[in-house]
């Protein structure tokens, strides 16, 4: 059975606020609490890909209208293989950890999306898996969403669907987000047991189809 995931309501403004300097500051010692005090995406990662201890592996991603069933995007990961079809692999410290969307206008207009993710742990039991996902344009957070994968057992593979509801966006901030190609951007912290473990990030177009 698919497990489907709604985000924590997180008022982020409660959050004292804090910069990626700062961040970078902690080492290792990132939290949850911390990375929800930034208001501005981040330029660079906040750890390293060894940091992934657990041997966290995304194997599948699907995007859907969950008013239409429509699926808008889907990318997987052939057994045995690099990064998923799609990520940059320029062999910098991006590599595997950044994607690039194209969706047409009409995406900004969803109001319910459901993203699934199927993904593979190594040998230690996850106990408490959280993702936190920001999103930004032009430097103005848009959303922050805020899941719970919950318990993992070692050598799993686990199927989750997350459910995003989007907020309602003026007309105005539509119009610049088509206008203006990848200016949305998105910061995905993963934490086990309120610890940073991965950092991934992607970037947004809304002008497919024009």
């Amino acid at each position: 059975m698919l497990k489907k995931l709604k985000s924590r309501r997180s008022q982020t403004e409660k959050w004292p606020a804090v910069t990626e300097d700062e961040l970078r500051a902690l080492g290792t010692d990132i939290t949850p609490d911390h990375v929800l005090g930034l208001r501005a995406v981040t330029e660079d990662y906040l750890c390293k890909p060894e940091d992934n201890i657990y041997n966290i592996d995304f194997t599948r991603f699907k995007i859907r209208d969950l008013e239409t069933g429509t699926v808008l995007f889907e990318i997987a990961k052939p057994p045995n293989s690099g990064p998923v079809e799609g990520e940059e692999e320029s062999g910098d410290s991006s590599a595997g950890r950044f994607v690039r969307y194209q969706f047409t206008p009409a995406f900004l207009k969803l109001c319910t999306v459901g993203a699934t993710v199927e993904f593979t742990v190594g040998d230690r039991p996850i106990n408490s898996f959280r993702m936190i996902e920001r999103h930004y344009f032009q430097g103005r957070l848009l959303k922050n969403f805020d899941f719970d994968f919950g318990f993992c057992i070692p050598n799993s593979r686990n199927t989750c669907e997350h459910i995003y509801e989007f907020p309602q966006l003026p007309d105005d901030l539509i119009r610049q987000m088509v206008a203006y190609p990848y200016e949305t951007r998105s910061d995905s912290f993963y934490f086990v047991d309120n610890k940073l473990i991965m950092h991934n990030k992607a970037d947004y177009a809304y002008n497919g189809g024009l």
